[in-house]
């Protein structure tokens, strides 16, 4: 027993457990010593797992898909029924059916300024393609739902003005409108498909 004891702390592992080699009396670093560990602190090691890192990973995951999924999660006081829901603190839209189930949502860019309170409101008007105020671009899949100080307030895709979109599409979920809801393509499709004249809409603070 003790022969087998000593054949296994010198080399280094002793009960599962990584032991780590002290320098040589000379000064000189042994071979142990000159390997570099993560967790080092002052000379001081500590043994490096495999599993650690993937326990870790496995952990990270998990809070962003928690985080991910109350991100996506329908507002409170959003009411009910079919509708369509905007959030202006969230600058994100839900699609939800008549079952009160959400079919789609996605971030949007909302308006830079205050001019869209919360509230009830139904679509009163649809257009394939339409003009911003003062030549400002072209959008198209524009619902109307809302009129503001200047022109209708509404959902339709990121605008083009002298042939480039005003923003691109990682910029959404940040407010950068002059009034309206600005959308990706495929969102801006599907509320086309979705809202037709008359479809409740709902905006949450």
């Amino acid at each position: 027993m003790l022969f087998a004891a000593s054949l296994l702390t010198s080399a280094g592992l002793y009960g599962g457990i990584e032991v780590v080699v002290e320098s040589e009396a000379n000064g000189r670093p042994s071979a142990a010593d000159s390997r570099e560990r993560p967790g080092a602190v002052g000379g001081a090691r500590t043994p490096v797992w495999p599993h650690d890192a993937q326990r870790e990973a496995g952990i990270n995951g998990h809070v962003d898909a928690r985080m991910a999924a109350k991100e996506k999660a329908l507002p409170a006081d959003s009411g009910t029924g079919r509708r369509a829901v905007f959030s202006i603190s969230r600058q994100r839209v839900w699609i939800v059916s008549a079952a009160g189930e959400t079919r789609r949502t996605y971030p949007v860019s909302g308006s830079i300024y205050d001019n869209l309170e919360p509230g009830t409101y139904k679509v009163f008007s649809r257009s394939k393609r339409a003009r911003g105020i003062n030549d400002s671009g072209t959008m198209k899949w524009f619902v109307r739902f809302t009129k503001g100080p200047n022109a209708a307030i509404g959902f339709h895709n990121i605008p083009v003005d002298k042939g480039k979109r005003v923003q691109t599409r990682a910029q959404l979920g940040t407010p950068l409108s002059h009034g309206c809801i600005r959308q990706a393509e495929p969102d801006a499709k599907a509320m086309w498909r979705f809202a037709q004249l008359g479809t409740k809409v709902v905006v949450t603070p």
